[in-house]
C-alpha cells in the first residue's frame, strides 16, 4: 500500500506518525517537525497548511495499516539511497526526543522503523 507520490510526502508522514507515537502531538515535537520540513520542502509557500493537512491525513489513516503502509512504501521508493533513510531514523529520535522525554510507544515506533530501514538496506546488499 502506498499513498504518497513524493517521497518528501512520506518523510512528513512518518514524522507525524513518530511525534504521535505516544497519542501526543506535543508542540516541541511538532516546531522540529516544521524545522525538518524547511529542509525537505524547501520551496513550500504555506507549510503550516501543508503540515496540518498531513495531521489530517494521518489522523483519519487505519493505523493497524501503518507497518504496511511504511513496509511498502519504502520498498516503492526503493531509489531512495540508504543514508537518506537513515537520516529520516535519526530525525525521528530528533522529534521523540524533543519533549524531554521518549516513551515506551515512541521506542517501540523508533524500533519499527529501523527494522523496516535495515531490512531495505539487507535487501539490496544480496
Amino acid at each position: 500500500m502506498v499513498i504518497h507520490e513524493h517521497f518528501a510526502d512520506f518523510v512528513l508522514f512518518l514524522y507525524i506518525h513518530m511525534s504521535h507515537a505516544d497519542n501526543d502531538y506535543h508542540p516541541q515535537e511538532m516546531e522540529v517537525i516544521r524545522g525538518k520540513m524547511a529542509r525537505i520542502f524547501p520551496q513550500e509557500s504555506d507549510p503550516e497548511k501543508k503540515l496540518y493537512g498531513a495531521i489530517r491525513a494521518y489522523n483519519n489513516f487505519d493505523k493497524a495499516l501503518i507497518g504496511e503502509l511504511i513496509r511498502d512504501t519504502f520498498a516503492h521508493f526503493s531509489h531512495v539511497k540508504f543514508s537518506q533513510k537513515y537520516k529520516i531514523y535519526a530525525d525521528m529520535y530528533d522529534i521523540i526526543n524533543a519533549d524531554g522525554k521518549i516513551d515506551a510507544s515512541e521506542t517501540e515506533a523508533l524500533d519499527a522503523l529501523k527494522k523496516v530501514i535495515d531490512m531495505g538496506a539487507e535487501a539490496k546488499a544480496i
